[in-house]
């Protein structure tokens, strides 16, 4: 039978649309080895992806600042092979994603042990507010920061949250030392070392956001401190400057039951019922602690996408009491994990802590060793902490396309062998001393133990001259 010529042309014009061209398979065949900036292979890779592979003799491709390809067999990926810029055998080792720690104060390891064992009303009103109001200036959040960052690096994480005074300074040196970092300059209804008024305040982070607009690594944050700290009229003008720059806010959210029932008596809601009335909430918010919560608040929250970062060692240190953690995941909504600021709340920044804590926290309050498992703990300090952040696209987990945010910990040590299972020996049994190698963006950070991007020992000779300003101020 003979086609009609305009079916022949459709058939043809449909066959060109279904089926590549030569040039198109050409193209799919590398002719020549794929150029890398970076090949790390031989590790057990815990992607933290949806499906929670983990890789055995692994291997991690990164370009740039992303990662182009991760997986078992390079071969498979690479046929004609990879020519790489700089290669790590990790053989032997374990690549975890970068840890996130969605809360804290990172200036404040310099008033490190300043006063512990008291209430966190006592802490903050009779103790830390007078300290920073006598000591804290641009050059001791810079000094502060340094440490600090340098202490995150050691201990394998890679972004966090913070909120302090001075956060411009702050950003810098977290620019500097290569870290990610969700910064919020504080908002409080009472002068503060870096604004003495609501005008200086708003002036202030309004150049500080959008100095860091489009920051690959910086993202310029508000934060209203908290209810009790904050007028409504505050909250409102923070929040309102936050989403005329498409910017993050972060806040305390019923830390403590004073807070909670000072709220019933004054707002006649919970404080998360009451920051919902008067719209503030939605997925640009990042609350801390979450603690004093019933269920309509775990809905609402939920709802509005907010993320909750919980603070296992601050809760516990302040006595402030346990987020239901269980629940809240269950309810839906996105829980990371934090330490909390460093001082008199923890008094470290060690994340592969806190995922212990969280853990063995929840099977005590709950009374069933069931409670938190150890790949949820994981999850909170990387993929669930990602979504807390609204970034779970791009860290959070190991997987092409996303950032190159990873640590690579050694097994060659008492406490890391034998492993039975990976995701308990991560959270249960494994320690910041772990720590070998840390790279964020594409860049080492740390390198077999060794801090690159900070001066750490010039961080710690200044900060014992700080702790000497501060002593003696406080006498």
């Amino acid at each position: 039978m003979k086609l009609a010529p305009a079916f022949c042309n459709r058939i043809v014009l449909l066959a060109g649309l279904l089926l590549p061209s030569s040039a198109t398979l050409a193209q799919d065949v590398p002719k020549q080895p794929v150029s890398v900036d970076l090949l790390v292979k031989g590790a057990t890779i815990v992607t933290m992806d949806s499906n929670r592979r983990v890789l055995e003799n692994g291997f991690l491709a990164v370009r740039g600042d992303e990662i182009v390809a991760v997986g078992e067999d390079p071969a498979a990926a690479f046929p004609k092979g990879i020519d790489a810029k700089q290669t790590i055998d990790a053989s032997g080792k374990l690549i975890i994603p970068g840890l996130i720690n969605g809360h804290t104060h990172i200036p404040m390891v310099l008033m490190r042990g300043v006063k512990d064992d008291v209430t966190l009303d006592d802490w903050l009103r009779k103790f830390i507010f007078p300290a920073e109001a006598r000591n804290v200036t641009e050059d001791y959040v810079r000094w502060g920061s340094r440490l600090a960052l340098a202490e995150m690096i050691h201990s394998g994480t890679t972004t966090f949250a913070d909120m302090y005074y001075f956060e411009d300074a702050e950003a810098e040196e977290t620019k500097a030392a290569g870290l990610r970092g969700v910064l919020g300059e504080t908002w409080i209804d009472f002068p503060v070392p870096d604004n003495k008024n609501e005008a200086e305040m708003a002036a202030y982070t309004e150049k500080f956001l959008k100095k860091w607009q489009g920051d690959p690594l910086i993202h310029a944050a508000v934060a209203p401190h908290s209810i009790y700290t904050c007028s409504e009229k505050t909250l409102r003008d923070a929040a309102a400057m936050a989403r005329k720059y498409h910017a993050p806010i972060l806040i305390h959210v019923a830390e403590m039951r004073k807070e909670f029932t000072d709220s019933i008596e004054k707002n006649g809601a919970t404080p998360v019922q009451y920051l919902e009335r008067i719209e503030f909430l939605g997925p640009d918010v990042l609350a801390a602690h979450c603690i004093w919560v019933d269920y309509t608040d775990m809905k609402i929250l939920a709802e509005r996408q907010v993320g909750c970062v919980h603070n296992p060692s601050s809760n516990m240190m302040l006595a402030s009491g346990v987020a239901p953690v269980v629940d809240q995941r269950a309810a839906g909504m996105r829980v990371g994990l934090g330490t909390d600021g460093p001082a008199g709340s923890n008094n470290d920044l060690d994340m592969m802590e806190e995922m212990d804590l969280a853990a063995k926290l929840q099977k005590t309050y709950r009374v069933d060793p069931r409670a938190l498992g150890a790949k949820g703990a994981m999850e909170m300090a990387t993929i669930e902490g990602a979504r807390a952040l609204h970034m779970e696209k791009q860290i959070g987990s190991l997987e092409t396309g996303k950032k190159a945010d990873f640590v690579i910990l050694t097994l060659d040590v008492p406490n890391a062998v034998p492993i039975y299972d990976v995701y308990s020996q991560i959270v249960y049994a494994l320690k910041a001393s772990e720590v070998q190698t840390v790279v964020v963006a594409g860049k080492t950070l740390l390198k077999d133990g060794k801090l690159l991007t900070v001066d750490e020992s010039a961080a710690i000779a200044k900060a014992k001259e700080y702790g000497q300003k501060v002593a003696a101020s406080l006498k």
